[in-house]
């Protein structure tokens, strides 16, 4: 599924038209997205939590050289499923 078919998705089950349902969407995407860079959590009790979490700097190796690189350290977003998510999957 990707943003277009989820956004058909929420239309349909809402009984939102598609471009209210698109607003909602990308609302829901903003909203998450801002609080994340802020270094806040969302929590969405049953379905998950979205965070961050540094990461180092470390050593890697560039693939078609072999040569020694730093990668530097930085903030990846991470999603952690929620038990109701987990159970509806299994």
């Amino acid at each position: 599924m990707n943003k277009n078919d989820l956004i058909s998705a929420v239309a349909d089950s809402s009984g939102l038209s598609r471009s209210d349902a698109t607003k909602a969407v990308e609302g829901v995407f903003d909203a998450i997205t801002a609080a994340l860079a802020k270094g806040d959590e969302v929590r969405l009790v049953g379905f998950g939590t979205f965070a961050t979490a540094k990461r180092k700097a470390s050593t890697g190796r560039n693939p078609r050289t072999g040569e020694a690189m730093t990668i530097k350290a930085s903030t990846q977003p991470k999603f952690k499923a929620g038990k109701g998510l987990k159970d509806a999957v299994n």
